[in-house]
């Protein structure tokens, strides 16, 4: 049986994991969904009740009744490399491709319809909401008047977009930044624009979860770190990623986040505060870790080839222990 991996070619998060799946001497097929037609081919057919499929990458062929699992990683956008894209080559193509992999019965990392769900930051915040875990007060807006109302209830406010990142080639992120006193919020007319209430953090947190095994990683906040730097990726920090226990009410909380949004793995970003509450911000579903098991040696490259090969996940040592004991 074998493992499908839907990515760009140049992903280092997913080479970690084909490594993985190579020494474990486990298939693993990797393909771009960018290069179908071309570099990617595919071919199904139904006939007398039965369904029977098959793609070819790299000059590989693998029979898509023969796949275990499929992990949607970064993948790019069908028939977006042929010599004259269309939209509608576009949405043939990925009709085509996705379509025939959701007749296979493999099981996805994540599921097509709950990773582009998942990705909506406002629904986002309500489900996290809605699982328990803390959202710091949030506004996402056109009308300038709501965004002075909102500045005058919370004065001290960071404002982020509502996408994540510039559509660019290649895409450009675009950091979190601190929204100065006097602001006027005009500009809010001519797009929707999210502003939230500035956690004044201690720590950021890092946890990622892979089906229901949870590894989290902290970094403290330079005790001088100027109260602008509120994007842990732009900010001055010369102290690694650091593992961390999880409080149980998260735990319980990050793993009802996946179920009920019908994800199997999930990136999530949290700011600790003083009082030691973990502050959710955002929860990536394809998102990095790399950098941080390359800090922590947390297994996180490990843990995704084992969810993706149906191995049961090995028992979480000292760490589940005291989870069951953390209030």
């Amino acid at each position: 049986m074998t493992v499908l991996i839907l990515t760009c070619e140049q992903d280092v998060t997913a080479d970690l994991v084909v490594a993985r799946l190579n020494r474990a001497g486990v298939p693993v097929v990797r393909l771009d969904p960018a290069d179908l037609p071309g570099g990617v081919a595919l071919s199904g057919e139904y006939v007398h009740g039965a369904f029977r499929g098959h793609l070819s990458a790299g000059g590989r062929l693998v029979g898509m009744n023969g796949l275990r699992s499929i992990w949607l990683r970064r993948p790019g956008i069908p028939a977006s490399r042929v010599a004259e894209p269309s939209g509608w080559l576009t949405e043939e193509s990925s009709q085509a491709l996705y379509g025939m992999l959701r007749a296979t019965g493999a099981r996805w990392m994540n599921d097509p319809d709950a990773a582009r769900r998942a990705r909506h930051k406002p629904w986002q915040l309500r489900h996290a909401q809605q699982v328990g875990l803390p959202v710091p007060a949030t506004l996402i807006t056109t009308f300038p008047q709501a965004a002075r109302d909102f500045a005058e209830r919370f004065p001290d406010l960071v404002v982020k977009p509502v996408s994540g990142t510039h559509p660019q080639e290649p895409p450009r992120t675009v950091p979190t930044s601190r929204v100065a006193p006097g602001t006027d919020f005009a500009a809010v007319a001519f797009g929707p624009t999210l502003l939230q209430r500035r956690i004044a953090k201690t720590a950021d947190i890092r946890l990622t979860a892979v089906g229901e095994r949870i590894l989290a990683a902290r970094k403290p906040v330079h005790p001088d770190a100027h109260p602008d730097e509120v994007d842990v990726r732009y900010a001055a920090s010369d102290g690694p990623w650091q593992p961390v226990d999880v409080p149980a009410r998260t735990a319980t909380a990050v793993r009802a986040y996946l179920r009920d949004a019908g994800l199997a793995y999930g990136a999530f970003d949290f700011a600790e505060d003083a009082d030691g509450i973990w502050w959710f911000l955002e929860c990536n579903q394809s998102g990095q870790f790399g950098f941080v098991e390359m800090d922590t040696d947390q297994p996180i490259a490990q843990t995704v080839a084992d969810w993706l090969t149906h191995r049961e996940p090995e028992r979480q040592t000292r760490q589940d222990d005291r989870l069951r004991a953390t209030p």
